[in-house]
């Protein structure tokens, strides 16, 4: 008689019959081998995007396009949700620190005898039930940090860029119009652009954003200025328009669309990231792809 154990994951997918014998009081179920199917990878689709080109005045003069990879509908939100609870989660300093009874200071002494005075027991001045004790299960330093794969990672922001892409435009050549640091005129220029001051705005650029810009923009508290570097999932989730430099979007193209980043950067990606405090985990290509001697 073929026996089964409870933990025997073919119990759920075999259909109970009893044994022909009908001398036995016990039923016996047919054993049946599991085949699972190979776990087949989340298929990457490409979507364009037409963003419109507006000059520093305010006038459209052209369209440019967003090629850049995205998960399918039914996994994106999974994956742009992964992404983000890592960024969130990886921000956490894990500082916080109490006392517990054993380290709180003081407590040695019997405040009262045992007996003969009336109250209830008490070894310590220190319990955590008087003011002043220690800490019962509080929090202590540890690491909150997860990890993610950078392809993973990389997938959600070009998803969440192209989810974007209707509140998205591209300003032409504006890093230079701004004469001198001012913050009235970068806020005349985003009335020009169609964008409310009280709206959040995100601003990306490649390389170092102009001296003028930064100064006339860092008092406005809804604008945010990112940089290759600096580019990050909150900051994109955020934004309720996205205004683009013709380079960024070359940039984006190339970095999150159909062609394979280069090494160089990749690892500098890699290097921005963990400046923000993230970090990745290697892909499962790459972890299988090492060779021993």
């Amino acid at each position: 008689m073929a026996s089964i154990s409870f933990f025997s994951s073919s119990i759920f997918f075999s259909s109970p019959k009893p044994a022909s014998s009908s001398s036995s009081k016990f039923h016996t179920y047919p054993l049946k081998t599991l085949t699972l199917n190979p776990r087949t990878p989340t298929p990457i689709s490409c979507k364009v995007a037409t963003l419109p080109v507006i000059s520093f005045t305010g006038e459209q003069i052209g369209e440019t396009f967003l090629n850049l990879k995205t998960a399918r509908p039914e996994t994106a939100r999974a994956v742009v949700h992964r992404a983000i609870l890592t960024d969130l989660q990886n921000k956490r300093r894990g500082t916080a620190s109490t006392l517990t009874r054993g380290e709180v200071r003081g407590g040695g002494r019997k405040p009262y005898p045992q007996k003969k005075t009336g109250h209830a027991r008490r070894g310590s001045q220190r319990t955590p039930l008087r003011p002043g004790g220690g800490v019962v299960f509080g929090p202590k330093p540890r690491d909150w940090s997860i990890k993610i794969n950078k392809k993973e990672k990389r997938l959600a922001i070009s998803t969440a860029i192209m989810s974007a892409a209707v509140n998205s435009f591209v300003v032409e050549d504006f890093e230079d119009r701004f004469e001198r640091p001012r913050t009235k005129d970068f806020i005349e220029a985003l009335k020009r652009w169609r964008i409310d001051p009280k709206e959040k705005s995100m601003f990306m650029f490649t390389g170092e954003v102009a001296e003028n810009v930064k100064l006339s923009g860092r008092n406005i508290g809804t604008v945010r200025m990112l940089t290759q570097r600096t580019l990050n999932l909150f900051d994109i989730l955020n934004a309720d328009k996205l205004v683009y430099s013709q380079s960024a979007i070359d940039y984006l193209n190339d970095m999150y669309g159909l062609s394979a980043p280069p090494k160089e950067d990749d690892e500098e990606e890699e290097e921005a990231y963990e400046e923000q405090g993230g970090e990745f985990e290697e892909d499962e290509e790459d972890q299988t792809s090492g060779t021993t001697e």
